[in-house]
């Protein structure tokens, strides 16, 4: 057995796990299924109640006119900037050069549709509006992503979210959100989703983050946006003869999470200034804007993994269950709150952590 799978095995024995809402198991689904009526129609190819219902109060929701749902956020994404692309007839689009178009989708946006990427800014640093300003004349659309996920789940203020849409605006560029964690950013914003969203010509959200839905996404902008976006929905097989499954549970839980998120907000605070009164341990960012931050620990991934794996076995309390190196005497991990944050015995989860605090004062 791999260390990584030895820590992620002590992980899944612990009896309180800090992140997430709970395991991904098949009852999450048999659980929505025993409350929906047996006899209730499939949706079929895109159409049926069961869809179409979902789809408008995800339009009303985020302020748009019209919305699609598809099974994946990756396959949401290529579709509203192909269609933008193709409305101004350049193809180039500018996003951030962690933006999961490119570094986890295997250079779909170039080899599918053939567009071409401009990075802004730089790896660490979010996208300003000076950066903004100084990006070529000829993109069609620039996509942001809030929260930036792969810097700690960080957010530009919303004065400077306004002045970069009225800049778009101006120059006729689109701007496409990547909300796939946007209900999340509501609380630190402390504006709705569709005030959010009114800055955005597209919006893109997912349904199995901080909602923990099974999968699919939701995307939405004007009527003439939707109506091309489900011809390239077709145009990339998400037409499933039936997606009720993913429906049926995208809506029970955003139902049950949607209106969680402050308190999730609140509870990621609280945790992550338990984690910065440890030694050697900081917080990205230190006082987290969402229910998601990224943990740093100051000693290498080798070195820390037994740690935590005598931690969980000592204490019962589940931090993480993966490592990834973040330097060459450094590690990190991502962490998102959700419903069983609240579960957890806070004295428990107090104690291990001082317990692995203490190992690093003595590492």
């Amino acid at each position: 057995m791999s260390k990584q799978s030895a820590l992620a095995d002590a992980f899944r024995q612990t009896v309180y796990k800090v992140p997430g809402h709970g395991d991904l198991v098949v009852q999450n689904l048999r659980s929505v299924l025993e409350q929906i009526d047996g006899d209730l129609e499939s949706d079929r190819y895109g159409s049926g109640k069961i869809i179409e219902d979902f789809q408008d109060k995800m339009a009303a929701y985020l302020g748009k006119e019209k919305a699609v749902f598809l099974p994946s956020g990756t396959m949401a994404q290529q579709i509203a900037l192909r269609i933008w692309c193709d409305q101004r007839g350049v193809a180039k689009v500018a996003y951030h050069p962690l933006a999961h178009l490119e570094i986890h989708e295997q250079d779909a946006l170039r080899e599918l549709h053939h567009i071409e990427p401009v990075l802004l800014a730089d790896k660490d640093s979010l996208i300003r509006l000076k950066d903004v300003e100084n990006m070529p004349e000829d993109v069609s659309c620039l996509l942001l992503e809030l929260p930036q996920r792969e810097i700690g789940g960080q957010l530009p203020s919303y004065e400077e979210l306004e002045a970069i849409s009225q800049y778009c605006r101006e120059r006729g560029i689109k701007l496409h959100m990547d909300g796939a964690r946007l209900f999340e950013i509501t609380p630190y914003y402390g504006r709705s989703a569709a005030e959010i969203s009114s800055l955005f010509d597209s919006v893109y959200v997912s349904f199995y983050k901080g909602i923990g839905g099974i999968a699919g996404a939701i995307l939405a902008g004007d009527a003439d946006f939707v109506e091309t976006s489900k011809i390239w929905k077709r145009r990339h097989g998400g037409d499933l003869i039936s997606l009720y499954p993913y429906i049926l549970t995208a809506d029970y839980y955003f139902q049950q999470r949607v209106d969680k998120m402050q308190q999730y907000h609140e509870d990621a605070k609280s945790l992550a200034g338990l984690y910065n009164d440890c030694h050697r341990i900081t917080t990205r960012p230190v006082e987290p804007v969402s229910n998601m931050f990224h943990v740093h620990i100051d000693v290498p991934k080798e070195q820390l993994e037994p740690l935590l794996i005598q931690c969980y076995a000592e204490t019962g309390i589940g931090l993480t269950s993966y490592l990834v190196e973040a330097g060459e005497s450094s590690c990190a991990y991502e962490v998102s709150v959700g419903d069983r944050y609240a579960l957890l015995p806070k004295e428990r989860l107090t104690g291990a952590l001082q317990w692995l605090d203490q190992k690093l004062k003595e590492s």
